[in-house]
């Protein structure tokens, strides 16, 4: 497992592309597992604080559940309109939810990542990664260049047409 600082130290420039690709919209979407073991997507927001990748959820919500269950996770960010000249990506990762629940702590995350502390109770996962993709268009804009980061392998591209 990785953190998001792992991935900004080994290729910086890679990162910076998925950072920008995630901070492009506010909402993402998460992918957890329900008890059954089937899929679940849901909303979420996320936010990149002090070299790691944060996601908050309300207490109680089926997605908290999903990730106290079973931590693992893939979260997608929104890709925007790939035809036009502004498209950064299609950015998403995934790994381990860990949930943080130390008061202090939380409310420190929460006011670098949004401005304050939250309000009433509320979950808080910190990403450890497994793998991080960034899939952009070719120089050539008639393919695919994928980007795949893993703690183990590292940086590899592929390419689809």
């Amino acid at each position: 497992m990785a953190r998001w600082t792992d991935v900004v130290e080994n290729e910086a420039e890679f990162a910076d592309e998925v950072r920008k690709a995630f901070d492009a919209y506010t909402h993402k979407t998460l992918a957890t597992l329900r008890k059954d073991g089937s899929p679940r997507i849901s909303g979420s927001e996320a936010g990149f604080v002090d070299g790691d990748l944060w996601f908050g959820s309300m207490p109680g919500a089926l997605k908290a559940l999903d990730l106290l269950r079973d931590p693992r996770f893939a979260l997608h960010a929104g890709t925007g309109d790939a035809d036009s000249d502004s498209w950064r990506g299609d950015a998403k990762l995934s790994g381990r939810a860990v949930e943080v629940t130390d008061p202090e702590a939380v409310a420190a995350v929460y006011r670098a990542w949004t401005g304050e502390a939250p309000e009433g109770p509320s979950h808080l996962f910190r990403a450890e990664l497994t793998d991080v993709v960034l899939t952009t268009l070719n120089q050539a804009r008639d393919g695919l260049a994928i980007r795949l980061w893993t703690p183990d392998g590292g940086l590899r591209t592929f390419a689809r047409k």
